[in-house]
């Protein structure tokens, strides 16, 4: 992946986006004021710091600079999410997605700067409902308005082919960005060898292209 990225906040979706970001190879930094909720990811993300997020010169000491993107996942506290979308716009980080627990405070945090703002709550019903409606879906996430990525099994058609023979992107305008075999992502893998039943696939398609993998 090859990102920065700083996480504000480790409650349960700060945490666990943390660690999905740490195991696609991002750089992640993980904040918060709780000590025992930094202590507990320490071993699993580039760097764990106490800071307390309402405090803006604390904020400013965590040498933030330099990463790509900050994901303020604070939807409880509004103080602390406005000073650390503001602060980490004022740092020069390019690109900040703020958590919200609904669409007052995301107006607020976007006129102080958030790029994106996201509600976990409507988007986890929006990918429940895509894999639930689908008989080959595993996962379904939202990259940005116009892309997704999707975790699936391979078709019935597709066992015993390998990615070269099959060309995915040709006939179904997908792009195959790595496989998943005995619970393993492996971004580099053989586009010569056939896929197994077990050996699902992560695939980065735009959304108006989705219709190709539904059945």
């Amino acid at each position: 992946m090859g990102k920065s990225v700083v996480v504000f906040g480790l409650g349960q979706f700060g945490r666990s986006l943390a660690l999905s970001l740490s195991e696609a190879g991002a750089d992640v930094m993980a904040v918060d004021k709780d000590e025992e909720l930094v202590e507990s990811i320490a071993e699993d993300v580039t760097e764990a710091k106490v800071a307390d997020l309402e405090n803006a010169d604390a904020i400013k000491e965590l040498g933030i600079g330099n990463m790509d993107v900050a994901v303020v996942a604070i939807a409880s506290n509004l103080t602390a999410s406005i000073l650390s979308v503001v602060i980490s716009k004022e740092e020069g980080i390019p690109y900040v997605v703020a958590k919200c627990s609904n669409e007052r405070m995301g107006t607020i945090l976007q006129k102080t700067g958030a790029d994106r703002i996201i509600y976990p709550e409507a988007e986890m019903g929006a990918r429940a409902a895509r894999v639930l409606t689908s008989n080959d879906f595993l996962e379904f996430f939202n990259i940005d308005e116009n892309l997704c990525v999707v975790e699936m099994k391979p078709r019935k058609e597709w066992i015993g082919k390998s990615l070269k023979q099959l060309d995915l992107r040709k006939k179904y305008n997908i792009n195959v960005a790595a496989v998943r075999s005995h619970h393993e992502l492996h971004s580099s893998f053989d586009p010569d060898r056939p896929l197994k039943e077990n050996s699902n696939l992560l695939i980065v398609v735009e959304k108006k292209n989705l219709k190709n993998l539904d059945r």
